[in-house]
């Protein structure tokens, strides 16, 4: 298998990787946001420079957008090679475009819901689940692969 960055299946790839990063980036400003507009913040150095502010570690909305945070960090590192790892076992172009499709837009729905206007269940437990058992499913897909030429 010859992986090149021309292949269509690729650039997909490097598309939706994209995504996912530009995404956590995303969720760091919000992060901030939320800290500024609640005037909470983690270090004293922070709290002094904005008026009225005072160190919190426990603010509800600060650490929802923190737990969604860490939920990404958990999740999107592993697609990225677990993705990697299942372009190399020559998928079928349009099936391994729609997992990374979709696993992109669980992560992002995901977010919505448990950071920006949070839902109950089983909105969270559903956007999380699927882009889940995606990963999964390409993780088993690449040992089995593999696990033939062993």
């Amino acid at each position: 298998m010859e992986i090149s960055l021309k292949d269509p299946l690729v650039q997909s790839y490097i598309f939706y990787s994209a995504v996912l990063a530009v995404k956590l980036l995303i969720v760091t400003f919000l992060t901030a946001r939320v800290r500024i507009s609640k005037k909470v913040f983690a270090n004293e150095e922070d709290a002094k420079a904005l008026k009225n502010s005072k160190v919190k570690l426990d603010d509800p909305d600060v650490e929802r957008v923190r737990r969604a945070h860490l939920n990404d960090l958990e999740n999107i590192p592993a697609f990225w090679i677990l993705a990697a790892l299942y372009l190399t076992t020559s998928p079928a172009v349009a099936w391994a475009r729609l997992l990374f499709r979709v696993f992109a837009i669980g992560r992002i729905i995901h977010t919505i819901v448990y950071a920006v206007i949070p839902m109950p269940q089983p909105a969270r437990g559903i956007a999380f689940g699927i882009p889940y058992v995606i990963n999964m499913y390409m993780g088993v897909q690449v040992v089995m692969y593999y696990l033939s030429a062993l």
